[in-house]
């Protein structure tokens, strides 16, 4: 069957070298403690909980920088409002955090400054609280009581953050009326409710501490307060319907103007608003990591030896459901964000998608940039518009989606537009192709094709990695499919994640 190029409508050519987005692709929760970017001076990298601290606070979103306005003699933009000023001065004197910079993690490297990345609060080590070492402890025992207190630490640290944005976020712009109580309630969503629940897991493990400030055992403790963790579900399925809300309400001048002064105060850590919105998601993919590292240090025959595999594998069951169905509510907002122009785009395997694995700007032929949507089942191609009466995004969907039973794809080598074949006169305006790839569709009734090219040859990858990944699992479901009529993908497969691939970061070897 032949397939004839894409033919698209001229259009504004664009001069961006990077495009904005980038491709998010799957394993929403169990890449994140692996993804995520911290940077800070090499000297507060010598810490007895080795490279725990990395997963301590989301930093992998790129801080909006604070410009300076003409005229300003401050980093933060002058506030007409008397209310919004004098709010910013009384947050400046009340509030105070030591900082101290985070070291990176072993996996990722970035060409980022350091200065740009948000910064975590000292925090006491176990050894410091101790006033003499008695009982002649190891020096694994002491390890060992080292991870405990981080664990006790990181949910008094995250207790303080979900209380300090309720006090300096959400009650001030309620009472300034700078956003309306539903769409707090919105980008919010279920924040509040997790306070209790982390104080009632702090309380457990303070009683958990002896005379000589040791903790024997903290795996059934932990086996018990687990369960409550799943209303982590309700939480991290609003967080894609809250971004997108609190990303369209950034627009207005009086919102950005508040949460700029916000990130500007010392209180912030230099993280904004969603940062924080984002710690108790953080904080959940920690747990394991932490447990692990307490059961390395766990001796035969110690009270934990049994206790700590239970709740290692109950943590990471209680991950995979939320990371599904974060999965499943990702996936349906953007199915609902879709604006069909014909009917006959609204093929059957957009709405049988149960999950997206990846989604980001891509560019065509003319240099005109796409938002792409590969789905569980479907490839989307849509034009990013803004149309609803809320203002919020709408993704126009272009030409006639893909579906991935029927996907074929090309890699494109880098090299010369004039000697690619089909590739003549493409990308207009580049002397040399690169970072592209192809895909077409086959066994449909109109068969059609598009050239594609990333922002950076890493993206690229992703992008091919991704759509091998679904053309195969989807022609082995179809197969199996046929065989056993009663046959169910598996639920592993729907999740999700959303590790931003900037083009400044590069995966080390594993």
């Amino acid at each position: 069957m032949d397939i004839e190029e894409e033919k698209m409508e001229p259009e504004d050519s664009e001069t961006d070298e990077a495009p904005s987005w980038s491709p998010h692709p799957r394993d929403r929760l169990s890449a994140w403690a692996s993804s995520s970017d911290y940077a800070g001076d090499e000297e507060d990298a010598d810490i007895s909980t080795d490279s725990l601290h990395d997963y301590e606070e989301p930093c992998n979103k790129k801080v909006k920088p604070i410009g300076k306005g003409a005229g300003h003699t401050g980093i933060i933009p002058q506030v007409k409002t008397p209310a919004l000023k004098r709010l910013g001065q009384s947050i400046q004197r009340s509030i105070s955090f030591r900082t101290e910079a985070r070291p990176l993690p072993p996996a990722i490297r970035t060409r980022q400054k350091a200065s740009s990345f948000p910064r975590r609060r000292s925090s006491q080590l176990w050894s410091d609280t101790v006033d003499c070492m008695t009982g002649g402890l190891s020096d694994r025992e002491i390890k060992r009581q080292e991870i405990i207190h981080e664990l006790t630490q990181g949910e008094k640290q995250l207790i303080e953050d979900l209380k300090l944005v309720k006090k300096v976020y959400y009650e001030p712009m309620l009472k300034l009326d700078i956003l309306t109580e539903s769409e707090l309630g919105q980008i919010f969503g279920t924040l509040d409710s997790l306070i209790p629940l982390h104080e009632d897991c702090l309380s457990r493990l303070e009683r958990l501490r002896g005379a000589e400030k040791t903790v024997e055992a903290v795996g059934p403790t932990l086996l018990q307060w687990f369960p409550c963790l799943e209303a982590y579900i309700t939480y991290c399925c609003n967080q894609v319907a809250a971004k997108s809300l609190l990303d369209q309400k950034k627009q207005d001048r009086r919102v950005d103007q508040f949460l700029q002064l916000c990130q500007a105060s010392t209180f912030s850590r230099k993280l904004d608003l969603w940062n924080f919105l984002d710690l108790p998601r953080s904080r959940l993919v920690k747990y394991p990591l932490l447990l692990k590292e307490i059961k390395k240090c766990t001796p035969k025959d110690h009270p934990d030896e049994d206790a700590l595999p239970d709740a290692i594998d109950l943590i990471q069951t209680i991950l995979s459901q939320v990371d599904r169905k974060t999965g499943e509510a990702e996936c349906q907002f953007y199915r609902m964000s879709l604006n069909y122009p014909e009917d006959n785009q609204r093929v059957p395997e957009i709405l049988r998608s149960n999950f997206i694995y990846c989604h980001g700007e891509l560019k065509s032929t003319k240099g005109q940039k796409l938002y792409v949507f590969l789905f569980e089942l479907v490839l989307v191609l849509t034009r990013p518009v803004v149309s609803d009466r809320e203002g919020m995004a709408q993704f126009q969907v272009y030409r006639q989606p893909l579906p991935a039973a029927h996907l074929l794809l090309e890699d494109i080598p880098d090299g010369d537009a004039g000697s690619s074949g089909s590739f003549r006169g493409a990308f207009t305006g580049n002397d040399k192709v690169k970072n592209c790839f192809r895909v077409s569709s086959r066994g449909r009734s109109k068969a059609q094709s598009h050239s594609l090219q990333a922002n950076d040859s890493f993206n690229k990858q992703q992008w091919i990695s991704c759509l091998r990944q679904a053309m195969v699992q989807t022609r082995d479901s179809v197969a199996l499919t046929s065989q056993s009529p009663r046959f169910s993908p598996n639920p592993d497969l729907c999740h999700i994640a959303e590790l931003n691939l900037n083009s400044d970061v590069e995966m080390i070897g594993q």
